[in-house]
């Protein structure tokens, strides 16, 4: 795959994002969290509600797009769009925004994602209380589910176990990221765990989730939306804010690829969906790791994290371990990620808060500014069909 097939690269921008508080107790509606973060995101842009012709969010919400522009006052919409398969559908929604504004189906598109994931529908329950209805995107759970896996903290359990075995990474190199998350969110003010950093003997003390995993190594549940506004990178150079060139995005599903439980394949060590997504990216952009100055690596739970640090190419397989070592991860390290704490430290919001991060550090808005950043790499969620992004700073 060329990056000319992608051109939308180079030509769109993010010119807008707004989100609402991160809380564990909303006391409002998802559909008032997600209009009120899309209005955030369009007073960011300076983007008038009337001027948005493009909505795109995830097949999981639960906020129809018509009542969005209907709230808001949008007036006609010529383009809507969602995406699949939960927390991997984040970067492909700006991706899908960005082909339709390349493609001149729509002027400002405007992707968001808004739940009470932790006052209502908490993911992290599980499926057994799913009625048994017959058909192709349940039926797999009739392979596990009699054997007590049930939630997404066991079907990751599986396939970090064998990582471990196979890699020798223990699970003080785990507690390494979600040390890392925490330090950045102690510093973030708009972080749920804002001045509570962990130590690794804390992660290693919590209690066992589902071994190898710690309470620690689990993102939150959060109540909570984000929104993100794109235009053509033009438009976006007459707004408020310095746009974030979209350099590329990609959508990727393994082979043999399944939801969460793809155990068949020769090797588990490996996440086959961010393979696919970080060849396109760099293609697309033309761009290696060692021209990213930070990342905003996905972390719904520790293990895909040292996973995704290796199909990324930011270091080889197996040795994961070792880069997040010595604080190389973490602010003045070789790679600092997820600077707004990530989803362990900051809020669960199926990934669209680290977007938001991304275009931040694009902006030099951070409140954990990593220095002279020119391209910024953000993914999505893993073990399920995913997506990725390379932001750049407007020269």
């Amino acid at each position: 795959m060329s990056g000319a097939s992608h051109a939308f690269a180079g030509t769109t921008a993010i010119a807008g994002i707004g989100a609402t508080e991160f809380s564990k107790e909303s006391g409002r509606s998802e559909l008032h969290l997600a209009v009120e973060s899309v209005d955030l995101a369009l007073r960011d842009a300076g983007i008038e509600p009337s001027e948005v012709d493009g909505l795109v969010t995830y097949s999981s919400d639960t906020n129809p797009e018509i009542d969005i522009a209907r709230s808001l006052g949008m007036g006609e919409l010529t383009f809507f769009s969602r995406i699949h398969y939960g927390g991997g559908a984040g970067c492909g929604t700006i991706q899908q925004a960005a082909l339709a504004v390349q493609a001149g189906v729509a002027d400002v598109v405007v992707c968001y994602r808004a739940f009470n994931e932790r006052s209502g529908n908490r993911f992290g329950a599980g499926v057994q209380g799913r009625a048994p209805i017959a058909n192709a995107e349940t039926a797999h759970f009739a392979w596990y589910a009699p054997q007590g896996l049930l939630t997404p903290a066991q079907w990751v359990a599986m396939a970090a176990q064998r990582y471990m075995h196979v890699t020798g990474a223990t699970s003080e190199d785990l507690g390494r990221v979600a040390v890392a998350d925490r330090k950045h969110a102690a510093t973030n003010p708009k972080a749920w765990f804002y001045e509570k950093p962990i130590t690794l003997e804390e992660h290693q003390a919590s209690r066992w989730i589902v071994e190898p995993l710690h309470l620690l190594d689990c993102c939150q549940e959060t109540d909570g939306g984000q929104a993100i506004v794109v235009t053509s990178l033009e438009r976006a150079r007459d707004l408020n804010k310095a746009p974030a060139i979209i350099q590329a995005a990609a959508q990727g599903a393994g082979p043999n690829q399944e939801m969460m439980t793809t155990y068949y394949n020769d090797d588990l060590t490996g996440l086959g969906e961010m393979s696919s997504v970080a060849r396109q990216l760099w293609e697309t952009s033309g761009l290696t790791p060692a021209d990213i100055q930070t990342a905003v690596i996905y972390d719904h739970f520790t293990p895909y994290v040292l996973t995704q640090l290796e199909e990324l190419g930011f270091c080889g397989k197996g040795e994961a371990k070792d880069f997040v070592k010595d604080g190389n991860i973490e602010l003045g390290g070789g790679l600092p990620i997820n600077t707004h704490g990530g989803q362990l430290g900051e809020a669960y919001l199926h990934g669209m808060n680290g977007i938001a991060e991304g275009v931040r550090q694009v902006r030099g808005e951070s409140v954990n500014q990593v220095d002279d950043v020119e391209h910024v790499l953000v993914t999505s969620g893993t073990g399920v069909p995913t997506s990725g992004l390379i932001l750049g700073v407007d020269r």
